[in-house]
C-alpha cells in the first residue's frame, strides 16, 4: 500500500511539474503586465466641456430657383457662383424668343440695325427676390432657355443640418452653443448656435435620429452647400477649475480618492469632491489644490507573444474542429 502511495505522489509530480514550470514561464513572460510604472501629474487649472457629437451636411435654409418670366436668351450673367447679392439686384439679362429672333435677323442687315431694335425693344432683367449668395450658376450668354429652367439658385444663408441620435437630444436646445468643423478643412473651427430642432424622427438602419439646423455665427468664405460637417453641442462648461486626468482618480464606496504625491515624496490618498468631467479630465471642486501633484498609471498595451499554458498544445482556440 505504502509503494502504491509513493508511485501515486511520483506520478503526480511528474504531471505537474511541466505545468508548474509553464505557468511560471507564462506568469514572467513580458506580455503578462499591462503596468508600466507610476507618473506624477499637477492639478492645473484649465477649461472642462461637455459636448454631444454629430455628423451633418451644410444646407441652404432656404434655396431658392431663380426662373425666367418667360422662355427665351441669356444676354449677360453679372453674378458668379459665391457672390452675395441683394434684393431687387440684377442677376442677368435675358431676351424673350421674340426678340431673340429679332436681333438675330437685324444682325444680318449691320450694326446699327441691331442698334435700333436694342432700344426700340428692351431686354428683361432677372431680379433677385432675397438677400443671399449665389450657390449655383447654371446658364452662359447665349444659352436658350423655356420658363421652368432654373437659370441660378440664391441660399439665404448656409447652415449645416446635423443628425442627432434621439439618446442625445433632450441634451440640445434653441440657441445653445455649438462648433462646427468640415471634413475639408478639419484645422478650422466655425463657431455656431442651434437652431430649429425636428420634431419629427428620421429612422435609418434601426438608428433614430432628429435634424438639428446650426447656425454658423459668420459664414466663412470656403464653406460650400453639400460638405460634410460634424457638430460639437456644448451640453456644460467650465473655466478655470482645478482639474486632473480622469484616470488619476479612483472609486470605492461611493467616493472619488487620488494618490497624493506630497512635498517630501510621500503618497497619501486623499478624498476629492469630483465635478464635471469631459472624459480626458475631471474638475476637483474639493479636496485638491492647483500644483499638488498626483500619481497616474501609465499603461502600456503589448501584444502577446506566448500562448495560455492551458491551451490544448499547438491549436488556438480558433483551430479547434
Amino acid at each position: 500500500m505504502s509503494n502504491l502511495t509513493r508511485r501515486q505522489k511520483l506520478v503526480a509530480l511528474g504531471v505537474l511539474a511541466p505545468v508548474v514550470v509553464a505557468l511560471g514561464l507564462w506568469l514572467a513572460s513580458p506580455g503578462r503586465s499591462n503596468t508600466a510604472g507610476e507618473r506624477e501629474v499637477a492639478a492645473t487649472r484649465g477649461a472642462i466641456d461637455i459636448t454631444i457629437l454629430a455628423n451633418g451636411t451644410v444646407q441652404p435654409r432656404n434655396r431658392l430657383e431663380i426662373k425666367p418670366p418667360l422662355a427665351g436668351r441669356v444676354e449677360q450673367v453679372l453674378v458668379q457662383e459665391g457672390q452675395a447679392v441683394g434684393k431687387g439686384q440684377i442677376l442677368a439679362w435675358m431676351s424673350s424668343s421674340e426678340r431673340a429672333a429679332l436681333l438675330d435677323a437685324a444682325r444680318a442687315r449691320g450694326p446699327e440695325e441691331v442698334k435700333r431694335w436694342e432700344e426700340f425693344y428692351k431686354a428683361t432683367p432677372i431680379l433677385s427676390p432675397i438677400h443671399g449668395t449665389v450657390i449655383k450658376r447654371s446658364v452662359e450668354p447665349g444659352q436658350s432657355f423655356t420658363s421652368t429652367d432654373a437659370v441660378l439658385v440664391l441660399s439665404d444663408r448656409l447652415i449645416v443640418q446635423a443628425q442627432v441620435d434621439e439618446t442625445d437630444i433632450a441634451q440640445v436646445k434653441p440657441k445653445q452653443t455649438a462648433r462646427i468643423t468640415l471634413d475639408a478643412y478639419p484645422n478650422e473651427t466655425i463657431p455656431a448656435e442651434v437652431g430649429a430642432v425636428a420634431y419629427e424622427a428620421k429612422t435609418v438602419s434601426n438608428v433614430t435620429t432628429y435634424t438639428v439646423d446650426v447656425l454658423p455665427e459668420k459664414v466663412p468664405p470656403f464653406m460650400r452647400s453639400g460638405m460634410t460637417a460634424s457638430v460639437a453641442f456644448q451640453v456644460a462648461s467650465k473655466e478655470g477649475v482645478v482639474r486632473v486626468p480622469s484616470h488619476a482618480l479612483k472609486a470605492r464606496d461611493g467616493r472619488a480618492y487620488v494618490q497624493v504625491v506630497t512635498d517630501g515624496g510621500a503618497r497619501e490618498e486623499r478624498a476629492v469632491q469630483a465635478g464635471l468631467s469631459d472624459g480626458k479630465y475631471t474638475e476637483i471642486v474639493e479636496g485638491l489644490r492647483e500644483g499638488e501633484k498626483v500619481l497616474i498609471a501609465q499603461l502600456k498595451t503589448e501584444k502577446r507573444t506566448g500562448t495560455n499554458p492551458f491551451s490544448t498544445w499547438g491549436r488556438t482556440s480558433s483551430q479547434k474542429k
